[in-house]
């Protein structure tokens, strides 16, 4: 087995991960009602314009731009109300120069008319004459057809998240159903000789399952098919029977607790045992979450995560829940540290190693803030208090009072 601790970072972790473990792009179809949140297998391509018509965007009149050119409120320009668009019917006729149509908002141009003007920008004379008291410009307060996408065009490129805004689009492009990505089975396992059931009242030295609900929902959170396998003690036979049947049964398997170095830890020598490459790495220079155990067993990625749960919480935000929503790593920090914020206190960092500050976050004078939620990473509170995670790199040794720092949201 390689030796423990010889600490890799979050970027080469993810390298190994990667190197050893390419998950088949399998996918099912699925209507789009189901679809939300789930990856795209093929580019999406629209089979018509969206929309299928010019249309208006406002209430008024369609009319010829030119016939507007000049109008003003003390030499309004006067034209013939000619017709009047009903919503859903193709208009008949066409608009000819002089002339103006009623029409509302969504309502389909008459052939000859290029631009609407507001309502509100004329004045009616009687039935039959409006006085235009603002010029409009060809295409103003109009949506062209194919605007939205063009046919033919890519509406939505393969991999892609869909989220409620992409169903309207789909929607409005006539598609029904996608074929969408399998999402990832993920096993979940909790060990230690002291977790017991939240069911049950723990004895003195026992704890309560808190990583299997977390992990859990963490897993659901991001796509993922999260599947519980219970809580295994520390024993060797039994743990390797039991991650045998999930590693079987899954694409991943989370293993809590077991991590670090200790002589009733036998998560790592288990692992080691079921298959090849087997641990890449074992500890990660960061904190919380150091002794975090990265595998890879004939393939699938086996993760063995603390068993403090802040620490495996943070673990799994930034080497499982990428891989679980995308397959694979964000190239841009950006991506996964989006915002920034300013951080209230002085926090000192060990140089060469990355800090993850849960914080909580609020606006101050138009900035925004993150304060620092301190605690052991055995307080599963502190993440319960916190809006996400300020990023300290490796290179420094600690943030001042104010200083600028990247924050990922939960």
């Amino acid at each position: 087995m390689k030796e423990l601790f010889q600490a890799v970072t979050i970027q080469e972790a993810r390298e190994l991960i990667l190197k050893h473990v390419s998950f088949p792009l399998e996918g099912e179809k699925v209507s789009l009602l189901s679809a939300l949140n789930r990856c795209l297998l093929h580019d999406v391509v629209a089979a018509d314009d969206v929309p299928g018509f010019d249309r208006s965007t406002m209430d008024g009149f369609a009319v010829r731009a030119k016939d507007t050119f000049g109008a003003s409120e003390g030499l309004p320009a006067y034209l013939e109300v000619a017709g009047e668009v009903l919503m859903g019917v193709a208009p008949e006729g066409e608009l000819k120069p002089g002339q103006a149509w009623r029409i509302a908002t969504g309502g389909m141009l008459p052939a000859g008319a290029d631009a609407v003007v507001m309502v509100e920008h004329t004045e009616e004379l009687d039935e039959k004459t409006i006085g235009v008291t603002r010029p409009v410009a060809p295409g103003e307060n109009v949506v062209r057809r194919g605007e939205d996408v063009p046919a033919g065009s890519v509406v939505l490129p393969a991999g892609h998240r869909l989220r409620p805004q992409d169903l309207g689009i789909l929607a409005a492009a006539g598609v029904v159903a996608v074929e969408v990505r399998r999402p990832l089975k993920v096993g979940i396992i909790s060990t230690g000789d002291e977790v017991v059931s939240p069911e049950e009242k723990p004895a003195p030295g026992q704890v309560r399952d808190i990583n299997s609900y977390t992990l859990y929902g963490a897993v659901a959170g991001c796509g993922g098919e999260p599947r519980l396998y219970g809580i295994v003690r520390d024993d060797f036979q039994r743990l390797q029977e039991r991650l045998a049947r999930a590693l079987a049964e899954n694409d991943m398997v989370l293993l809590s607790g077991g991590s670090s170095v200790g002589t009733r830890d036998v998560a790592a020598r288990v692992i080691e045992s079921l298959g090849r490459p087997g641990i890449l790495f074992h500890g990660i220079s960061l904190k919380p979450g150091k002794p975090s155990v990265g595998a890879v067993v004939n393939g699938k990625p086996v993760f063995g995560l603390p068993g403090h749960p802040a620490s495996a919480l943070v673990i799994f935000e930034l080497l499982v829940a990428p891989l679980i929503s995308s397959y694979t790593y964000p190239r841009e920090k950006f991506w996964e540290f989006p915002l920034k914020a300013r951080i209230t206190r002085n926090l000192r960092s060990a140089a060469g190693r990355e800090d993850f500050v849960r914080v909580k976050l609020r606006l101050q004078d138009g900035e925004l803030h993150a304060d620092p939620v301190l605690g052991k990473s055995g307080l599963i509170i502190t993440m319960v208090r916190a809006d996400g995670l300020a990023r300290i790199p490796a290179g420094k040794e600690g943030v001042e009072a104010g200083e600028w720092v990247e924050v990922k949201l939960f």
